[in-house]
């Protein structure tokens, strides 16, 4: 069963390549934030580990994680940032891996697509068939996300600076999905690089 990571920059719409990928060509689709979500919930790995990093005092009530505490724990900190994700992406990838087995076991999927920002900086290109990156102009990208989202110009831009850029997506993907000219052509190019992936051997 054929692995495709899906990756590009925030606002360009990697949900709705995901969503035509699990509709239309019966994809089992892994999001790595979701991921991530279900790994800080009370007894999972990285929750424990943020714990015992942190301490008690992220915690709400109910013995979650309060996600605004520990983003306040950890802003403008880049000592507690990089420690945080020391503990946050190897436990993610190491999951994304375990489901993605499960899945080739069930063996009832057409294929398989992982979706993250950080399929690249994590190396992920190495472990799968296929890399693709979901490209839009950054204009549409910040007007989407401040529609989207609610975030201001300034926000936007400061969450790109943090990103790869352009010529490093492109380099590093074999496949480019331009998902600015509409959803009919999006579907069309998505087709297309389905059946490039599907007839891999």
């Amino acid at each position: 069963m054929k692995v495709v990571g899906i990756t590009g920059g925030v606002g360009s719409g990697k949900s709705v390549v995901m969503n035509i990928l699990k509709e239309k060509y019966g994809a089992e689709v892994i999001l790595a934030d979701l991921v991530a979500h279900d790994l800080m919930e009370p007894g999972q790995q990285n929750y424990l580990d943020i714990v015992e990093a942190f301490g008690e005092g992220i915690l709400a009530q109910d013995k979650t994680i309060d996600r605004p505490a520990l983003a306040k724990v950890v802003f403008g900190n880049q000592e507690r940032l990089a420690r945080l994700n020391a503990i946050t992406h190897p436990n993610v990838k190491k999951e994304i891996f375990h489901r993605i087995d499960g899945i080739k076991e069930k063996g009832e999927a057409s294929f398989i697509a992982v979706e993250a920002a950080l399929l690249l900086e994590e190396g992920y290109q190495n472990d799968f068939d296929m890399m693709w990156y979901v490209y839009v102009d950054e204009a549409t990208r910040i007007e989407r996300l401040k529609e989207g989202r609610g975030y201001t110009e300034e926000k936007c831009r400061e969450i790109m600076a943090k990103q790869l850029p352009e010529e490093v997506f492109r380099k590093e993907c074999s496949t480019v999905i331009d998902n600015h000219l509409g959803i009919s052509e999006t579907e069309n190019q998505i087709k297309t690089a389905v059946e490039s992936l599907l007839s891999l051997y």
